[in-house]
């Protein structure tokens, strides 16, 4: 991935420790994002299961976010000027150009999210955020919470990407595009409406399906982000877009729980099987329209 001729991004509030440092992937690992279980407040409040970036499991106690909301109040801090740092702000700001072409394309006005890179532990609009979350987005505050560690899980406990930091990049700034992708839904009303139908829903099972959509969508979107940024800067060549089908394959329930549990339950998928993350991506990357994304109209997933 040739990120370097991207803009930057002013959106970016850094609180990681000293202003951060570090290169690609950055950051100390986080304590794991293996199979344990969601953290209901920020699911509850953003109606955006954070189990995994783009998808691992949450690994949060009671006790240890207590012990995070005592130690850990919020820093404000300026933009990043590590190279880890400099890379996230060039993945946001291509987000930036490409949302914005196309709201305005549409009529419409396209604000852009904050993102808020961070170590271990900040608060958030949605509670307090922790690295074992992974990447989520909060609607409250219409911002990105990234520890940048989750990079390292990815690429080596989840083997989500292979050959080095450099070969990752492309997957790393999928995960970004992926959260954007949310805040594109809340621009929309989409989150509003599933948040509404989930409330509605008769069962856990049906709460879960609208779930999916949801993130299947964020996937496809993502692709839409690649597709309009590439038409500008070729920026991605076909090795890279394979290491973000094998970072969607590798994060995807199915491939998850049976890593956790070794059995698969369909009916408890709160962001898609392997193939259909790999799949809705590549839709919005191959068509680079926001209309082939409508997953909750789709008859097959």
């Amino acid at each position: 991935m040739r990120w370097e001729d991207l803009r930057r991004s002013d959106n970016i509030d850094d609180r990681r420790g000293g202003g951060g440092g570090g290169g690609i992937p950055g950051g100390p690992a986080g304590i794991g994002i293996g199979g344990m279980i969601v953290v209901g407040l920020i699911s509850y409040i953003t109606g955006i299961n954070p189990a995994v970036l783009v998808g691992g499991y949450e690994a949060v106690t009671r006790g240890s976010q207590r012990q995070v909301e005592q130690q850990a109040p919020a820093r404000q801090g300026g933009r990043p000027t590590d190279q880890m740092g400099d890379f996230v702000a060039a993945v946001l700001g291509s987000t930036e150009d490409a949302w914005q072409k196309i709201f305005q394309e549409a009529g419409r006005r396209y604000q852009a999210p904050g993102l808020v890179m961070f170590q271990r532990a900040t608060r958030s609009g949605c509670g307090a955020a922790q690295s074992q979350m992974g990447p989520f987005y909060c609607p409250g505050d219409n911002k990105i919470y990234l520890d940048t560690s989750f990079f390292q899980e990815l690429a080596t406990k989840f083997r989500g990407c292979s050959g080095g930091d450099t070969a990752c990049r492309f997957a790393y700034a999928y995960v970004i595009a992926h959260e954007v992708g949310h805040h594109v839904q809340n621009q929309m009303g989409v989150l509003t409406r599933v948040q509404q139908a989930q409330r509605a829903a008769g069962s856990e099972r049906d709460s879960n399906a609208l779930q999916v959509r949801v993130e299947l969508q964020a996937d496809c979107f993502a692709g839409v982000w690649a597709y309009h940024t590439q038409q500008q800067y070729r920026f991605i060549d076909d090795a890279d877009v394979r290491q973000a089908m094998q970072a969607a394959a590798a994060i995807g329930d199915d491939m998850l729980q049976r890593r956790a549990q070794g059995y698969v339950v369909p009916d408890s998928f709160t962001h898609g099987s392997s193939a259909q993350r790999q799949r809705w991506f590549m839709t919005g990357l191959r068509s680079g329209q926001v209309s082939s994304c409508n997953t909750f109209q789709a008859r097959e997933l």
